[in-house]
This record gives structure tokens, C-alpha cells and sequence, in this order.
């Protein structure tokens, strides 16, 4: 953390993505001892004549837990209702490219013989790991994209290029480990997080007020939008469109504060859209068309939202729902309801995380000039202020939604896509007073990652 060169940050935090990367994989590999704890992964290789492992069949290791629906999804769309409570996003994403390349192939047939990549193609539809390889690509891709736009983004709010490396830095080391390489919603959600708070950056902290600035708060709702998609905390990215709004309403009226107002509402209204149009399009598969007797209890409430009844009514009790022919235990999600003796170990392993969350929020909520900035227009900090505000506003959130409602060990994981929590850290490793106890979060995160990695690939709690 120590060395950084100012002139050459991208090639330093490439060299650093490689290295970790291969570190989780070797990790991956490596934690083939024996048959896996769970063969399910297996099932959706079609080509499998047993429910052997290779070590080394990475499609397979890091297809795990949640991994197998969005996999399935991507495949043959939803098929059972309880499906939707998986964001579409990352299965809309994964078809898209599977049909992409087996039509490349099937073209590059017609004209000539099959080449290398047509035949490789040929063989990963065959044995059924194509979607799962292309999961891994976006998951590491994304993730890659999502460091270099959180040093921009760190650039744009602090002025401070070591704070800004150091940050994304963190980000590549982040507790989410493994599953920002597998195929899961984390990587692309904070992608898609980390853009639109740049563009709402850009917008909000410059100088000026032009339309181009306006034109990016839009953007800002679409990106934030897109996210989404992916994950529905994503809904809690709209908080710094309604803080500015309320700064905005504050203060008299004025030709470009009018046209402000109007892009803020336009880019709140588009992070809302990413979490109704799900919903729109649920409504009408089970309830537009259907007859009376077949009409889910959901269909007819006031607020009829799919994510909230399978959630109640799949997620609230102890129950074995079947993906083809695997199994997955789901326990008690609702208000307090993960509150229960067996799941105290989950607690456990998920309070460091929590406190650095949690501590991380409230300190920038409190006091956001502790950070490190260079910013010195009187105005400029103001704004950089009240949107370090509005973040860990909706980091904290997150995090009692996390203690009070979620299954609390993937807290680890969905705190990937907040900004905050490596700004705090970044801070702590570059103050001299604090330095050894961000040192000691280092540390922490590189261990929960490499242990992490090797349950998640043994098929192996908590994930």
C-alpha cells in the first residue's frame, strides 16, 4: 500500500487485479480435497456422464450457491416464481453473450471451416459450462472496470490521487472475494454503482452549472437505474437525488436551479424505474392474464410486489426449494426473523464487517472532513460534504437492513458496491494515528477472502 506512483495508477492497479485474481483461483483450485460437499453444480453440465469434479474446471468451483439460479435464468429466462427474487440483470447479461458467440460460430461455420474459438464455443455448449464461463468473464471484467472508475470516482470527490489509489486498491482486496469473480450480481453492481456516482460527482461538484452537468445527474439516475437490476439495494443509491433535491428546494427559485430541480427528479425517477420494471413485468407474467383461480395472493394487494411476497413467502420459513434436482436451505428472512440461536455463528462471522460499516458510515456522517481532500473552494466542499453525507446515509441503512432483515452473512458481500467504507478505510491506512488499525483491516480482509474462496468452492457455508 505504501509504494504508489502518481503517474502510472492504472498500471499499478492492474498489476495488482492480476495478482489477487490469481491468488482466489489458486485458492479455488487448490481447495479440491475430495468430493465436493454438494454436487449440485454438476446438474447444470449437461454434458457430465457422472457427478465427478475436475480441480481445475473453474466453471464448475465457481458456479456455487446462488450462482446456480442466475446460471439456469440465463438459460431459460424464470421459470418458477420464486426465481424472481434473483435480479435479472446478470441472467439478461450472460444470454445475451452465450447467444452472441454461438451465433459467431455458427456464421464463421457457414463461411468456412470451424475455427479454434467456433470449436471451443462448440464444446462449452456441449458440456454446459459456456454460460457459467461467461459469468466468470463479466464477474472479473466488471470488477476490473469497477476499480478503475472508484479512482476516478475518488479523483473527482477528493482531488487526492494516493487516498483515490489506495481506495480502489482496497477495492480489489474486498471481503466479497471469490464472489466478485464468480458469476454473481456483486461485480456489476458495484460497476454500475460506482459510474453513477461518478456522474452524479461530476454534476454536483463542479464550479459551474451548466446543462451538460444537468444532462449528467440524468445519466447518473440511469446508471443507478441499470444497477438495479442486478441487486435491489441498488433503491438505496436514490438517497443523494432526494438530499440534493432538499438542498436544491431550500433556496429561492432561479432559472438554472429550476432546470437542476427537473434533472435531479428525472434521475431519481429513473432509479426508481430500475425497481418498478421488474416488478411491471412480474405483474403482468402472473397476474395481467391470469384467471381468478389462478391469481397469486401477491396480484391483488395494494402495492402488488413480487420481490416482497416470494421473499415472505419462500425466504420466511425454514424450507428446501429444488433448482432441477438440487437443493438449497433458505431460513427466516424478514424483520428479526434470521434472529434465532442457530444462525449466532453467522452473527459472528459477519461483525467485523458490520462495525466497519457501521463505523465507517457513522464517522463520515458526522464529521465527511475528516477524509482527505484537496478541495478548497468554500463551495466545492460544501456540495463534496453533503454528498460524503447522503452516501454513508445509505451505507448505513444497508447496514441495519443487514442486522435486522437480511440473511446476515451476505453483508460481507453486498457491501462491496459502497464507496464509503474503502474511502474511511483508504483514510485510516494514510493517518499516521491510525495507520496500524488499517493495517489490521488489511489483514483481515485478505484472510476472510482466501478462507472464503476455499469454502465457496468446496460448496462450503457461509456464502
Amino acid at each position: 500500500m505504501s509504494s504508489f506512483d502518481a503517474r502510472h495508477p492504472v498500471q499499478g492497479l492492474l498489476g495488482a487485479f492480476l495478482a489477487w485474481k490469481a491468488f482466489l483461483f489458486a485458492i479455488a483450485v487448490g481447495s479440491a480435497v475430495g468430493p465436493a460437499y454438494d454436487t449440485s453444480s454438476t446438474l447444470i453440465t449437461t454434458g457430465r456422464a457422472s457427478y465427478d469434479e475436475s480441480p481445475l474446471d473453474l466453471a464448475t468451483r465457481l458456479t456455487r450457491w446462488d450462482a446456480m439460479y442466475f446460471i439456469q435464468a440465463s438459460r431459460r429466462g424464470y421459470l418458477f416464481e420464486q426465481e424472481w427474487a434473483f435480479g435479472a440483470g446478470l441472467p439478461a447479461v450472460i444470454s445475451a453473450l452465450a447467444k452472441s458467440s454461438l451465433l459467431s460460430s455458427s456464421r464463421t461455420e457457414d463461411k468456412t471451416q470451424l475455427t479454434s474459438i467456433a470449436l471451443a464455443t462448440s464444446g462449452l455448449e456441449a458440456d454446459g459450462s459456456l454460460e457459467s464461463l461467461i459469468g466468470i468473464c463479466v464477474a472479473n471484467i466488471s470488477h476490473l472496470l469497477s476499480v478503475l472508475v472508484l479512482y476516478q470516482l475518488g479523483m473527482v470527490v477528493f482531488k487526492n490521487s494516493r487516498m483515490s489509489f489506495v481506495a480502489a486498491l482496497l477495492h480489489i482486496l474486498s471481503p466479497a472475494g471469490i464472489f466478485l469473480s464468480a458469476p454473481y450480481n456483486e461485480s456489476p453492481f458495484a460497476l454500475l454503482s460506482f459510474t453513477g456516482y461518478l456522474f452524479f460527482a461530476k454534476a454536483v461538484l463542479g464550479e459551474k452549472r451548466s446543462l451538460a452537468h444537468d444532462v449528467s445527474l440524468v445519466a447518473s439516475g440511469m446508471w443507478f437505474g441499470f444497477a438495479l437490476t442486478f441487486r435491489s439495494n441498488g433503491i438505496l443509491n436514490g438517497i443523494p437525488f432526494a438530499a440534493e433535491l432538499l438542498r436544491e428546494l431550500s433556496s429561492p427559485p432561479t432559472l438554472d436551479s429550476v432546470r437542476r430541480r427537473v434533472a435531479l427528479v428525472v434521475g431519481g425517477s429513473a432509479v426508481a424505474i430500475g425497481f418498478i420494471l421488474p416488478q411491471v413485468t412480474a405483474y403482468r407474467t402472473f397476474c395481467y392474464e391470469a384467471s381468478t383461480t389462478d391469481l397469486r395472493p401477491w396480484c391483488t394487494r395494494r402495492l402488488p410486489s413480487i420481490y416482497s411476497f416470494v421473499q415472505e413467502h419462500y425466504w420466511s420459513v425454514s424450507l428446501t426449494l429444488s433448482i432441477e434436482a438440487s437443493n438449497i436451505q433458505v431460513r427466516n428472512v424478514g424483520f428479526l426473523r434470521y434472529w434465532t440461536p442457530p444462525n449466532i455463528p453467522l452473527f459472528i462471522l459477519a461483525a467485523p464487517m458490520l462495525y466497519l460499516l457501521g463505523k465507517s458510515g457513522l464517522d463520515i456522517l458526522s464529521k465527511p472532513d475528516r477524509l482527505s481532500t484537496a478541495v478548497t473552494n468554500p463551495r466545492v466542499l460544501s456540495n463534496t460534504i453533503a454528498l460524503l453525507r447522503s452516501m454513508a446515509s445509505a451505507q448505513l441503512i444497508l447496514t441495519v437492513l443487514a442486522i435486522t432483515t437480511y440473511h446476515i452473512q451476505i453483508i460481507t458481500r453486498i457491501s462491496s458496491g459502497y464507496p464509503i467504507l474503502y474511502w474511511w478505510i483508504a483514510n485510516c491506512l494514510t493517518d499516521s494515528k491510525i495507520a496500524r488499525f488499517g493495517g489490521n483491516v488489511v489483514v483481515f480482509m485478505v484472510m476472510y477472502a482466501g478462507i472464503q474462496g476455499a469454502l465457496f468452492a468446496s460448496f462450503l457455508p457461509p456464502a
